[in-house]
């Protein structure tokens, strides 16, 4: 079942509620209040929004100016400008200079679509999880996003939120909290746990019906805060089900496969497998073409429990 709201549209809510209560949050845009829907927080407050036109590195600084003032801004854009593309800016500008800068980059993974290629992030949370003390999160639905928002908001530092834009599948009820440090088990189980993000933690909950039918009890772990990890969940997990299969809306190598399998190898190490963009870059089409193309449906999670399974001692 789809949320009733786009995450865009209740990432504004947030913003909104939560600048009546703090005065020193501020919005900056790069050309695309249209396409992330922060025209409202305009309406609103029109003397803390700016909109720097497309000028990504340029938005990424003066954020950082607005915070040596007490400012708290939170940026956006899609996921490839507002991290690849001003990567530098954020390196030393906010992260070095220890500023407190919230990043929001849209439109993750396939989600980019028809965009293609020069706009689908596989790299982004990557690139983000080697910035010293940045905090990489990728809300799952709507009602876990009102729930961190504030949490982003009082943290003191760099976050980097990987925002699906439109609507999402429903997993968690309205009103649920969650922890911006902690991971969330939706089910537990003895033969695989599956771990996944965004995306994929839908489709990793019909893999473990499909499992269930067929006699093998997977549990499913959203890890929705890529770094810090939550070492202790995933370890848990692992000795649990003595094997794990990691299902992300990015590339492999550098995102939360990289994540997971170095928690577990530093504590518990465990066979782990995949399900995720393998080394490639975007390309155009919609969703379910592109799961197709990259692998990543309930199908390829389900044959990659059976394969990890296999590999269990």
């Amino acid at each position: 079942m789809q949320d009733e709201k786009e995450m865009r549209q209740v990432y504004c809510d947030c913003l909104l509620e939560l600048a009546e209560k703090d005065k020193n949050i501020v919005v900056i845009e790069a050309d695309l209040m249209n396409c992330i829907k922060t025209e409202r927080f305009k309406a609103a407050f029109p003397e803390r929004f700016f909109n720097v036109g497309i000028a990504e590195a340029n938005m990424v600084g003066i954020a950082a100016g607005l915070s040596t003032c007490g400012k708290i801004p939170f940026i956006s854009s899609f996921a490839p400008f507002a991290t690849r593309r001003c990567y530098d800016q954020i390196f030393i500008s906010v992260a070095y200079s220890k500023q407190n800068v919230k990043i929001v980059g849209t439109d993750p993974g396939i989600s980019a679509e028809v965009n293609g290629g020069t706009h689908m992030p596989f790299e982004d949370m990557g690139i983000m999880r080697l910035i010293p003390d940045c905090v990489c999160v990728e809300p799952t639905d709507s009602a876990m996003l009102r729930s961190l928002m504030p949490q982003i908001a009082a943290y003191k530092g760099l976050v980097y939120i990987r925002l699906f834009r439109k609507k999402t599948e429903k997993i968690f009820e309205e009103g649920e909290s969650f922890d911006l440090f902690k991971a969330r088990s939706l089910k537990e189980g003895k033969d695989v746990t599956i771990v996944a993000s965004g995306i994929m933690v839908g489709r990793a909950l019909q893999a473990a019906e499909q499992l269930k039918a067929e006699g093998i009890d997977a549990g499913v772990l959203n890890t929705y805060t890529w770094k810090p990890i939550d070492s202790d969940a995933l370890v848990s997990a692992a000795k649990a089900s003595g094997a794990v299969v990691v299902a992300e809306n990015h590339n492999t190598c550098g995102g939360l496969t990289s994540a997971v399998t170095q928690a577990l190898c530093a504590e518990y190490p465990v066979p782990v497998l995949s399900v995720g963009v393998n080394d490639k870059f975007g390309e155009v089409g919609k969703m379910p073409y592109l799961s197709e193309v990259y692998h990543m449906n309930v199908g390829d999670i389900v044959e990659r429990c059976k394969q990890v399974i296999a590999l269990k001692k």
